[in-house]
């Protein structure tokens, strides 16, 4: 069972609050969500949303003031490839049976967290 956001640490929160805040700024940009924190294996992807024919893959990275690095900073070379392994995996299992998706892209979504 999913805990609310209060029953969250405040570190989970902030994430959570940076993917709702990823999820809103791609809806309005027509997106349409399809899938919220999807399991692929030992992979997990932040978002997938659709809009037409394209199906874009996003991971969302948040970091506080404090942060040592930024956000895209925050993207290895490790996390790149990882990222690239559950877009394969994605469209082998679910995306290449749906007839309309043609493209795929993948997104890194950088918020700035207040905490």
């Amino acid at each position: 069972m999913k805990k609310s956001r209060d029953e969250l640490p405040s570190r989970h929160r902030s994430g959570r609050d940076a993917e709702d805040a990823a999820a809103a700024h791609v809806a309005a940009h027509g997106f349409e969500i399809l899938w919220r924190n999807v399991r692929v294996g030992a992979l997990e992807i932040d978002l997938v949303a659709k809009k037409d024919d394209l199906v874009v893959i996003v991971e969302v990275r948040a970091r506080g003031d404090g942060a040592f690095e930024g956000p895209l900073a925050s993207v290895t070379r490790t996390k790149r490839q990882a990222l690239i392994r559950a877009s394969r995996a994605l469209w082998r299992g679910k995306l290449k049976k749906m007839d309309d998706v043609k493209r795929v892209r993948i997104d890194v979504i950088a918020v700035k967290s207040a905490a």
